[in-house]
């Protein structure tokens, strides 16, 4: 086999959290002084964090960033994402088989805090696959792009990152996973597939049901 470990995003690749997260944010900027549509808010933010968006934000509401700011957006983001967090489809058969096929050896590697990770793996049934293996971008020097996290889940693995796949949706995440030394394959469900080609994605798929046999071919 071609891959010793598969290191996986988690908003976008393996939950379905992007648009409900962004709705939040919306929301508050809204509130803020910055009207968006959802599809504006998620063009600007998805694959970052909100505080590395801080110049965006305060270039178009006029107000500071603050901490107050993000603690009403978490608390607002998590309520929501606890009553609508789906799966990616087919995701639970992807995963099963990766990590049958690696002997567990899989981690999720994501730009997100810890919470919203094991709040959403857990609700939707994927936690015990990552128990242990989930790395944040908020607990590693520098978040993606920057290879941080892909490199922290590597060297926990034990593993060269350029014995890992990294899978991930936005241009920001295979990035980092490039940079980390890891081959990157694109999930692109929603149109992103030049993106992802463009900023290094190996290989380019459109739906989670085919990522065992494209795994097992590899």
């Amino acid at each position: 086999m071609k891959f010793e470990a598969v290191l996986f995003d988690c908003d976008g690749v393996l939950v379905d959290s992007e648009a409900i997260t962004c709705g939040a944010l919306r929301d508050m900027l809204q509130e803020s002084g910055w009207t968006l549509t959802l599809q504006e808010c998620m063009a600007h933010f998805v694959g970052h964090t909100v505080r590395n968006r801080r110049d965006l934000i305060e270039a178009n509401t006029g107000q500071p960033l603050t901490d107050a700011f993000m603690d009403e957006f978490y608390r607002r983001r998590n309520l929501r994402l606890d009553a609508d967090i789906t799966p990616i489809a087919h995701i639970h058969q992807a995963v099963q088989h990766v990590f049958d096929a690696c002997q567990g050896q899989i981690a999720c590697a994501s730009g997100a805090d810890r919470f919203k990770i094991n709040l959403m793996l857990g609700k939707v049934g994927l936690f015990e696959f990552f128990d242990g293996r989930i790395f944040s971008g908020h607990e590693v020097p520098q978040t993606k792009p920057a290879p941080d996290v892909y490199l922290a889940a590597a060297a926990y693995l034990g593993k060269d990152p350029k014995r890992c796949l990294a899978i991930e949706d936005t241009p920001v995440g295979v990035t980092a996973g490039v940079a980390a030394g890891t081959t990157v394959w694109g999930y692109a469900a929603h149109g992103q597939a030049d993106a992802l080609r463009a900023a290094g994605a190996a290989h380019v798929f459109t739906c989670m049901s085919e990522l065992p046999a494209l795994f097992t071919a590899a």
